[in-house]
Parts: C-alpha cells; sequence; structure tokens
C-alpha cells in the first residue's frame, strides 16, 4: 500500500494496448512430474503495455506529467479498461445484486466482482477482485436480494460501504396480508427502507425475511411488501425489526469501476517528426492500493 492519484490515465487499456490477467499459483513438480499446485489468493492481477503516438505537448501534458507525479514507480493511478468496467458481467448495467460483497465488519464490506460466472465454478468459489475504485454514482446496494437504496454509504477511492446507526423496533402485531401490516412500538421511526424481521412466535415463517416498507403509520406500524395471506401461522407474540444487514444476510453490491494501476517501466519517448512522439509503458494492477 502507497501513495495513489484519483486521477484516471488518459487513455483506455485496450486502444494501443494490451492486457493480461494472471493468478499467484505456486507450483512444485516432482521427479516423477506430479505436479502441487498452491493457490496463493484467489484475486486475478492484470499488466498491461500500453502504447502512446501523439503530438509532443499531448503526449507530455497527459502521459509524461501524470508519470512524473507519481514518481514512475512509485504511486498508483486509475485505468479504465474497456472490456472490463462493470460488475455486471463485463461491460452490462450494474445492480445490486451483482456479486457478494466481501464483509470486514458488522457495518462495512468491500465491493467485489465475480469472473468466470458463465459456469460452475470449483468447490473454492468464483475467483473476484475487489473494486477500490468505483465510479461516483454508479454504486447500488442490497441485502437479501431487497435493493438497500438508504442508510448506507460508499467510498469512491476505496470501495468500502458503510452501513449506518441499526435502527431496531419492537413488534407487537402482524396481519395475514398480500401486503404485511406489521404493529411496532419503541425505537426510532422507520421510513420507506427495507427492515429484517426476526424472533416471531406463531408466524415464524416471516423470521429471517427482510421486506420493503411500502408505507408508514409513524410510531405504530408499517407496511412491507410479505405476502402473509397463505402459508404463514398466526402472530401470537415477540419479534423484533431491525434496518442494518443481520447475520445470516448477503450484502451485495454493484458499479462501475475503475482498476488502480502503477507504472511497472522507465518511460522511453521516442521521435517520429518534428512534433510527434511515441512511447511504450507497462502498467501493473495494484490488488491492494
Amino acid at each position: 500500500m502507497g501513495a495513489f492519484l484519483e486521477e484516471r490515465l488518459p487513455v483506455n487499456i485496450r486502444l494501443g494496448a494490451s492486457f493480461v490477467d494472471g493468478y499467484a499459483v505456486e507450483i512444485t513438480t516432482t521427479a516423477s512430474g506430479v505436479e502441487y499446485r498452491k493457490l496463493t489468493h484467489p484475486h486475478p492481477i492484470r499488466t498491461g503495455t500500453i502504447s502512446f503516438t501523439m503530438l509532443r505537448n499531448d503526449l507530455a501534458g497527459q502521459v509524461l506529467d501524470l508519470y512524473h507525479r507519481a514518481y514512475g514507480t512509485y504511486a498508483g493511478f486509475r485505468v479504465k479498461c474497456v472490456d472490463d468496467y462493470s460488475t455486471n458481467n463485463y461491460t452490462g448495467i450494474p445492480t445490486a445484486f451483482d456479486f457478494t460483497a466481501v464483509k470486514l465488519t458488522d457495518t462495512t464490506y468491500q465491493i467485489a466482482k465475480a469472473y468466470g460466472s458463465a459456469g460452475t465454478p470449483l468447490s473454492i468459489g468464483f475467483p473476484y477482485r475487489k473494486i477500490y475504485k468505483p465510479i461516483a454514482g454508479s454504486i447500488l446496494v442490497g441485502v437479501n436480494s431487497v435493493a438497500m437504496n438508504y442508510a448506507w454509504t460508499a467510498s469512491t477511492t476505496t470501495g468500502i460501504i458503510t452501513f449506518g446507526l441499526n435502527k431496531t423496533s419492537t413488534i407487537t402485531g402482524i396481519t395475514k396480508a398480500s401486503q404485511a401490516v406489521i404493529s411496532t412500538t419503541g425505537g426510532p421511526y422507520f421510513v420507506t427502507e427495507s427492515a429484517h424481521i426476526s424472533g416471531v412466535v406463531g408466524m415464524t415463517e416471516i423470521n429471517g425475511k427482510r421486506g420493503v416498507i411500502t408505507s408508514v403509520n409513524p410510531g405504530v406500524s408499517i407496511t412491507v411488501n410479505i405476502d402473509t395471506s397463505s402459508g404463514y401461522g398466526t402472530y401470537v407474540s415477540g419479534g423484533t425489526l431491525n434496518l442494518n444487514p443481520q447475520t445470516g444476510e448477503s450484502v451485495t453490491a454493484g458499479c462501475y469501476f475503475d482498476l488502480p494501476f502503477r507504472f511497472n517501466s522507465k518511460i522511453e519517448v521516442g521521435s517520429l517528426s518534428s512534433d510527434v512522439r511515441d512511447c511504450n509503458l507497462e502498467i501493473i494492477e495494484l490488488i491492494a492500493p
């Protein structure tokens, strides 16, 4: 980890460039030819070679200046890869349910993206890339397949989602209806958010579910989009509403993103004419920027 410039390399990684994804695998071969392979971590690491041919002043202002601001190989910067900039497949519109976020604490989660999801993964799961540089305004969050439009913030410089102060309320009744009305008492008022339900006696089928709150009678009840009209027992007593993710709930996220890179070579500039220059640069992804 080290210094980072929150600016984007002024060209994408495909035009005039190539990139390679690789994995950190340790391979030991015995005298009989048997291989023993150890996967160091499940994250792909991207390297690239970029070629620039630009007017002298453009190259200086857009590429050479960034190289010097980064002190060469010292500091990182953002790169947009035009074939891979979304958590939804590679270039699709992000959704709140693209991939499971990596839990850091009970209230913080790291955005991540899966690779190889068109097929069946190994028993260790899909490889994934931690997304440290999401694009502002594109981040979406879901909890247990319910989009969370409130109660969280996300950093565009770390990719960490942070849930705020939890709201909790005591349940005193639940109706059987196409949209259940949950009577509540105590605690802060819920608004048009979503709520996790637990500890209910009688209507036990509703425990562990998260419902979108469709209407609110402040301090009295909320209505959620859970159909309890059939297949549910009758409410007897107890129960708690919680706003934040609870044990056993899956937090997912989606976004557009850049990737963090650093220069991995010295810069050499060639003169093609009196005002045209070219140069080649190697760059390498930072997996812990």
